[in-house]
């Protein structure tokens, strides 16, 4: 196996940040999202359910620095040294007064051997007060703000019931960026009527912003879901790429995207108890090595 990876990774993009071992360890803080309660529509995007990525360790019932701890136990077994960056994950983690962030957040960086955040959330709910907070806390500690992009492609963000639009999206990757905050993005491939063409505009599109991290993963039918009930309705509504399809599309939308952004993900794995399709049967690393041989391939061709 060929160890030098064909693009910038999101270890080497930590490294340079910080003098040892980090480790991101998932939080759910108990938010919910506008796209969900109301404030812009209900039911959330069409794909989503949360609980097919929260970690095990993550319950809202428990504290955020209970959660941390439970997590330093998970990891501490393979890497006793590691130091950490507290992951606020599920749903949007900056839907709430400034005051009841702070005391999420600072309650994380409290907690021994967390070394800084990473709060994922929507491009559409980070007001000027709260980039003024975590430009103060930046300053202090190491921030990051994951926005979910999910596409760049307006008729798309509508079809999934995002709630906003891609100018949403680059309005809030500049004004952080602007405030030295690092910049990170969420992007879907294999969104409800898009095709090789959309998703490799994309890339372009992503390449245009200030964004330092990117995590990319396939559309995944999950239980509970709406988009799971179109499917189960008329699975054909649905395209759905096999393994390798995908692996060939990343490695292309890959070569296109700007070099220097670290690529911090590339599929997603959900429990089997709620994944409906597709089941490809190959772990993460699999998928990823996958990757990594098309690209060197895509290169030589």
């Amino acid at each position: 196996m060929n160890n030098i990876l064909p693009y910038y990774d999101y270890g080497r993009w930590l490294s340079r940040k910080f003098p040892y071992k980090v480790q991101k360890i998932s939080v759910d803080a108990g938010f919910s999202c506008p796209n969900r309660d109301g404030k812009i529509s209900r039911g959330g995007c069409i794909y989503c359910n949360n609980q097919s990525f929260n970690p095990a360790y993550c319950n809202k019932d428990k504290s955020v620095s209970q959660q941390l701890e439970e997590g330093k136990k998970f990891f501490a077994r393979k890497y006793p040294e590691m130091k950490y960056m507290a992951y606020f994950q599920a749903f949007t983690n900056t839907y709430a007064p400034l005051h009841h962030l702070q005391s999420l957040y600072e309650e994380a960086l409290e907690v021994d051997n967390v070394v800084g955040l990473v709060i994922g959330t929507r491009p559409d709910c980070v007001d000027t007060t709260l980039l003024d907070y975590l430009q103060k806390l930046n300053s202090q500690t190491m921030v990051t703000v994951e926005y979910g992009i999910e596409t760049s492609n307006d008729n798309t963000l509508k079809l999934i019931n995002r709630g906003h639009d891609f100018a949403c999206s680059k309005k809030a990757a500049l004004e952080l960026a602007a405030r030295g905050i690092d910049v990170g993005a969420h992007l879907i491939l294999g969104l409800p009527g898009e095709d090789e063409k959309d998703f490799l505009s994309h890339a372009d599109a992503l390449s245009g912003l200030p964004i330092k991290t990117l995590k990319l993963h396939q559309l995944q039918i999950i239980k509970g879901t709406a988009l799971a009930g179109e499917w189960e309705r008329d699975p054909g509504s649905v395209k759905l790429f096999s393994a390798a399809e995908y692996a060939r599309l990343v490695a292309s939308f890959i070569l296109r995207l700007r070099p220097d952004i670290a690529l911090d993900r590339f599929v997603s794995e959900a429990p089997p108890s709620l994944l409906l399709a597709p089941r490809w049967g190959l772990k993460a690393d699999q998928v990823r090595e996958m990757i990594n041989n098309e690209i060197r391939f895509q290169k030589i061709g």
